[in-house]
Order: structure tokens, then C-alpha cells, then sequence
């Protein structure tokens, strides 16, 4: 069984064409909050991740923020990031990604761009290693994730996919029911969780 007292959440720091996005991100940060989760982010204060974020903080949830010195000014607002619990100001990208792996128990896509992409691929290809068994939930908000999803199918049609009882990412469409799918998978020790699909069972 993996505890989940934490949840890493990857998501663009734009706010995207569709208000749904930003939805998204403002219930997910009141769920964490009211399921007592901590939230693990990459510090920006803007678009998504800033929606996130401020959903956690006004339901009185707890926010770690971990951004690189050179994206302060590009991603946050000085007055923002003072407003986060914890502030984690890093040297570089790669800094960044290992320190929100070791302060998380559990990983969230929600929509983004190709930073997003990068950083939950990489969660992903350490599972496949053997590294973790921490639960992968991708946000699949108004089907934002299907062209990554067949992607993945058509990887591993192809055999490019081996060791896939170590990578079961799960699929949840309702950004409501993320937090419940995240704590149901850690309780099965990262089992899939029953009515929520994962895109890799057939591997």
C-alpha cells in the first residue's frame, strides 16, 4: 500500500482556449484541500497551474511551489508565490523535476504543453525502470489527453512498450473524481482502480 499524503500536479502554465481547463485545475486543488493532501506544484502562479494552486489555498489545503530561479518572473508574481506554504526555488529544470518526485506520492496530468508532456513521460519512464510505484493519473479533461493516450497504445502495439506491469497510468475524464482515483490506486498499491481505465492493461 502506498500512503498518499502528497500529489504532484503537472499542468501548463497558460490557461488554454477552453475555461474547462481552468475548471479543471480549481477543482482539483479544493479536492486535494479537502481530502487533506498536500499539494506539490511547479510553483507557477499563473494559467493552470495557478488556478490549482489557488483552488488548494482558499479551501485551506497546504501548497508546496517548486520553480527554477530563471522562470520566477516568467511563471509567477512575486506576491503569488508569497501565498504558497512552501516555496522550493531551484538552480535548474532538472533540480525542479527531482525535488517534486521526492516531496510527492502520487502524479497528476492535467492539461499543459510540451513541459507537461516531458515531466509526466519521465514519471512514467521511472516506473517503467522500476523506480516507484506511485500512482499516474492523467486529467483527461474534456478528452484533452486522447492523442497521447493512442500514442501509448500504438507504442505498445508496436513492442515499444515492455515491462508495462510496472506503468498502469489511469484515465479520469471527471476532474472529481481525480483525488478518489488517486487514493483508491494507493491503497491497491498502485493496482488500477476499478471503473477507472488504464490506457497500458492490454501490454
Amino acid at each position: 500500500m502506498n500512503t498518499i499524503r502528497s500529489v504532484c500536479v503537472y499542468c501548463g502554465s497558460s490557461p488554454g482556449r477552453d475555461r474547462a481547463y481552468i475548471e479543471a485545475g480549481h477543482t482539483l486543488g479544493r479536492s486535494l484541500a479537502r481530502s487533506g493532501l498536500r499539494l506539490v506544484y511547479g510553483g507557477g502562479t499563473k494559467g493552470i497551474m495557478g488556478a490549482v494552486a489557488d483552488g488548494t489555498l482558499k479551501a485551506g489545503g497546504k501548497v508546496t511551489g517548486i520553480i527554477p530561479r530563471f522562470l520566477m518572473n516568467k511563471e509567477a508574481t512575486e506576491a503569488a508565490l508569497g501565498k504558497l506554504n512552501d516555496l522550493v526555488i531551484t538552480e535548474n529544470m532538472h533540480e525542479r523535476k527531482h525535488r517534486m518526485f521526492e516531496e510527492s506520492d502520487a502524479f497528476v496530468a492535467l492539461p499543459g504543453g510540451i513541459g507537461t508532456v516531458e515531466e509526466i513521460v519521465e514519471i512514467m519512464t521511472w516506473a517503467q525502470l522500476g523506480h516507484h510505484r506511485k500512482p499516474i493519473v492523467f486529467a483527461n479533461i474534456k478528452g484533452f489527453w486522447e492523442p497521447m493516450l493512442s500514442l501509448i497504445e500504438h507504442m505498445t502495439d508496436e513492442g515499444f512498450i515492455h515491462t508495462a506491469h510496472n506503468v498502469k497510468p489511469l484515465v479520469v475524464d471527471d476532474a472529481e473524481a481525480i483525488v478518489a482515483t488517486v487514493l483508491a490506486a494507493g491503497a491497491a498499491d498502485g493496482a488500477p482502480t476499478e471503473g477507472v481505465s488504464s490506457v497500458i492493461d492490454k501490454m
